[in-house]
């Protein structure tokens, strides 16, 4: 197979935790053609979409990992499987891309995942279509609305839509500390809209990450943990990740939502999971393989790419 992958630089790889990485890896081993390229390499002209892509040849050395050929111009229908691993901001730019990614997909083109169903799953309002899985949550740019649900829960959490990493997260308290700058800050004086949940009290044991392959749950998680003090189990923010086996809850929430979101589209989903409630829905470039497989020896990337050689060969 011919499998490229939409990603940021790969100079920017961290090659001892980077899951897009894995998965390059385990294609090499399995005698795939691998390919790279950034978003700012797509076009369209004439109406078909084209990259100027690179084919990649992997070193075995973790440091000066790959060797990369002089960049192509390529029908981005030639590929067997595109997997779209860019990180966010998913701003317009984003969302330009999954444009030209869609149509590329009607000219032939297998793209993991679906353009539309990422465009169509903000990760985190996609939490919205299951609060049954959810603690109380409310989406709002209203500051009214926000501080009654302030006063109604107490400790809450709130944050930006459009953040990752746990950029922009803040957590007040029950007397309220500071909530009318918060708001302000967030929504930019109610020019924006934001997410408030009611806090969890069990993100001490972990923000636990739920990798879903084709609607089927990995079956550990990686409980980030918050370090020092800090609210936010983010590994991007200092959290300690933990492999451990899903608990019955954990199966539960994924095993509800993994065969409706692989339906939409989306191949690999990371669920996110505080406690017993499910708090945010992964969809541009779910991570967290290479903890999980170092720590609990389950062959995270050899599951996915198992799964992108299934669909890949769907007609």
């Amino acid at each position: 197979m011919k499998i490229a992958f939409l990603a940021d630089p790969l100079s920017t790889f961290k090659t001892y935790k980077d899951s897009t990485y894995a998965m390059m890896v385990e294609a090499a081993q399995r005698g795939h053609e691998v390919y790279a390229f950034q978003q700012k390499d797509m076009a369209v002209a004439q109406g078909v979409v084209t990259a100027r892509v690179q084919r990649i040849t992997m070193t075995g050395d973790s440091h000066d990992w790959y060797r990369a050929a002089d960049p192509v111009d390529t029908n981005l229908g030639e590929f067997d499987a595109i997997l779209q691993r860019k990180d966010p901001p998913f701003d317009m730019e984003y969302v330009y891309g999954t444009y030209m990614l869609e149509l590329a997909e009607k000219q032939g083109a297998k793209v993991f995942n679906k353009p539309s169903a990422i465009r169509d799953h903000n990760e985190k309002m996609a939490i919205t279509q299951f609060s049954e899985f959810t603690s109380p949550t409310l989406v709002s740019g209203d500051e009214a609305r926000l501080r009654a649900f302030q006063k109604q829960h107490g400790d809450i959490i709130l944050k930006p839509l459009d953040g990752m990493g746990g950029a922009g997260i803040f957590r007040i308290g029950a007397d309220g500390m500071n909530l009318g700058s918060v708001i302000e800050t967030l929504t930019g004086n109610g020019k924006y809209t934001i997410m408030a949940q009611k806090y969890i009290p069990d993100i001490v044991k972990g923000d636990k990450r739920i990798l879903v392959i084709n609607g089927k749950p990995v079956p550990f998680s990686l409980a980030r943990i918050p370090q020092n003090g800090e609210v936010r189990g983010n590994l991007a923010a200092g959290g300690l990740g933990v492999a451990q086996p899903l608990t019955e809850r954990d199966f539960e929430i994924a095993n509800a939502l993994g065969p409706i979101l692989a339906a939409r589209g989306l191949l690999l989903v990371g669920l996110d999971v505080i406690g017993d409630f499910l708090t945010e829905v992964n969809v541009t470039s779910p991570t967290c393989f290479q903890e999980i497989t170092q720590q609990a020896g389950f062959p995270v990337a050899a599951t996915f790419i198992d799964a992108v050689e299934a669909a890949a060969a769907v007609k």
